[in-house]
């Protein structure tokens, strides 16, 4: 387990470990120029080791839920670890955010980047194939954080990568993010069904957004229709789906912290972002000197559709057969209104 620090020319300074490809601090400017850290997180590795909701983790081979913990692929039925009640959630027990990746540090002319590659053996987690999966982050000069998540395999599988940080813009530690303005490029979402639920897996159904808690059109603080969103505990923890092209990199949000003035804007080349509110977070967590209670952090993962292989509509999205590459990219470009 080995730590990195990236510095850009600016001052924005980023810190990476090889254990889960896991981002462990990024510091930004306010309005005033005063940086802060803005990710959820722990002071050592070992901590992400014994106990993490996946704070700032690359997950995968598949990330989000898949219905039953099972899929069938070419007439073939595969069980998988059912660590989410009865569903399968961000690659099993021990996904790729728990895993030791290669890593290997490069200067761009945009700024300093690393890189991560991890190799899947076929059947790892009960999936098929034998997976090359890469990660990078980028801290470019003009403080944009730059994920870029790729794969290849050896035979058919199926493979949704994401990206996990828990981002709070007025600091790690500064308590809730209900007051942070939040905009998805969505017109539509996928919820749950039959209703919503503790845990969420949608199974086909897209619905407008129009008129219900799950409108983020305009901005709007995440608290507004927070607990209207429903869910035990309530909250929002569901996929949108961004608008645009499904495999352009396009605007997918834009969230920002009233006090402070920071912003965060993501685009991405997915064709879904799930918006995670923090919910199931409830003080019992601490790491670099705060505790973390119920909405002290948000998410916000570009994704292919949750449970998409169980889908007839969406599993061409998360199919990957030899010949072919995965290639997930995102963009952070951080601010200050």
């Amino acid at each position: 387990m080995q730590v990195y620090t990236l510095t850009n020319a600016n001052g924005l300074k980023l810190k990476v470990t090889n254990y889960g490809a896991i981002i462990m601090e990024l510091h930004v400017p306010d309005r005033s120029g005063a940086l802060a850290d803005i990710v959820l997180g722990y002071e050592s590795v070992e901590q992400y080791a014994k106990s993490t909701p996946y704070f700032g983790a690359t997950v995968g081979r598949v990330a989000n839920r898949i219905d039953g913990a099972s899929f069938e692929l070419d007439g073939k039925r595969y069980s998988l670890c059912g660590n989410n009640g009865p569903h399968h959630l961000h690659g099993g027990k021990v996904g790729w955010d728990k895993v030791n990746w290669e890593a290997e540090q490069r200067e761009a002319e945009a700024g300093p980047e690393i890189h991560f590659s991890y190799t899947s053996p076929d059947g790892e987690e009960g999936y098929p194939g034998t997976v090359q999966a890469r990660t990078s982050y980028g801290l470019t000069n003009d403080n944009e954080l730059v994920v870029t998540m790729q794969a290849t395999t050896d035979r058919p599988t199926i493979v949704n990568m994401a990206h996990h940080t828990y981002w709070n813009l007025g600091g790690h530690g500064s308590g809730s993010i209900e007051d942070h303005e939040l905009l998805l490029h969505a017109d539509l979402y996928t919820p749950s069904e039959p209703v919503p639920d503790a845990d969420p897996v949608p199974r086909g159904a897209v619905e407008r957004v129009a008129g219900t808690p799950f409108d983020f059109r305009a901005e709007k603080a995440i608290g507004k229709e927070l607990r209207a969103a429903g869910g035990t505990p309530a909250g929002y923890d569901h996929n949108w789906v961004v608008r645009g092209e499904a495999d352009a990199l396009r605007p997918v949000a834009k969230v920002k912290d009233p006090k402070s003035g920071r912003v965060l804007e993501l685009s991405a080349n997915q064709p879904g972002v799930q918006f995670y509110s923090g919910k199931f977070l409830d003080g019992s967590l601490r790491g670099k000197g705060a505790s973390y209670p119920q909405y002290a952090g948000f998410c916000l993962e570009s994704q292919k559709f949750p449970n998409a292989i169980n889908v007839p509509a969406w599993r061409d999205q998360v199919l990957l057969v030899p010949g072919q590459t995965y290639h997930h990219r995102m963009v952070h470009r951080f601010g200050f209104e």
